[in-house]
């Protein structure tokens, strides 16, 4: 079965499951992010794991849920926990959704993220809106034959981060009186942390947080011809920067201590569509 036919089926599984659903915006949460979709009206809830050909997150802080609600009068297609290079899967697998949203109809992309802070500057419960991103995963989704259907065989990413989506992050923030930093994000496949050397040579590169997603799955929407916008939320400083040493209980417990904000900040923003 080629790759056209099972994003085709699984697209269609989902309209099946929530017809009346206005397919628009999606908004993507990372590591121990997801309570937001709990806060969504007329709540849709489809388990990843029903859904044909989806790869299906192991990791702990994504649970494997697709929420179909609104925000006041705003849908989303709400992604509660996505699948990462790290865990084995083919590029092609991790960047599925996206491909799925796009054959949905899907035009707003937002994508979250945990990261951890290579900027001195910055301190873990900070945001970051992403201006633009550093790819060092030594590899790329749209490697290999190219479908035309799926967009061009080179897009441009001089705007990849959409400077409207993005300006609707920044007012929300000022509303709300969220502090929002903006910075690079470098990508690297995972699932071992940074080394001291590894942070120090992003920042001396330009970049201003690491992550282990999010740049794959914004080449591929950007292919798509979808407009994206980013936020990472800080977690933790990188190695080297801290005396101490890094957990996945760290991320989950930080970004859990901030979700009252994200969760304002992202309902704000919707609300501005």
């Amino acid at each position: 079965m080629d790759k056209k036919q099972i994003i085709l089926e699984a697209a269609d599984y989902l309209r099946l499951k929530a017809p009346q659903f206005l397919f628009k915006n999606a908004l993507v949460l990372g590591s121990g992010l997801g309570k937001f979709a709990e806060t969504l009206d007329n709540a849709i809830i489809i388990e990843t794991a029903e859904i044909p050909h989806w790869p299906v997150p192991t990791v702990a802080g994504h649970s494997g849920r697709i929420i179909f609600g609104s925000v006041g009068r705003i849908p989303v297609m709400t992604l509660q926990g996505r699948s990462h290079y790290y865990e084995g899967h083919d590029m092609s697998r991790v960047v599925f959704y996206v491909r799925v949203m796009a054959e949905l109809g899907i035009k707003n992309l937002f994508l979250t993220n945990a990261a951890g802070t290579c900027n001195p500057d910055y301190s873990p419960g900070d945001f970051m809106l992403i201006t633009d991103h550093i790819n060092l995963m030594g590899t790329n989704p749209l490697i290999g034959p190219n479908d035309d259907e799926f967009g061009p065989r080179f897009p441009d990413m001089t705007e990849a981060y959409n400077p409207d989506l993005s300006n609707l992050l920044r007012e929300a923030a000022k509303e709300l009186g969220i502090a929002i930093r903006e910075g690079v994000l470098a990508a690297f496949t995972g699932p071992s942390y940074e080394t001291a050397a590894e942070i120090r040579m992003i920042r001396t590169l330009g970049a201003d947080a690491a992550c282990m997603s999010t740049v794959p799955e914004v080449i591929t929407a950007v292919q798509a011809g979808l407009k994206v916008a980013a936020i990472s939320c800080i977690t933790n400083m990188g190695t080297g920067l801290s005396a101490n040493k890094l957990s996945h209980d760290e991320v989950k417990d930080v970004a859990g201590k901030i979700e009252k904000q994200f969760i304002a900040l992202l309902c704000r923003t919707l609300g501005k569509l």
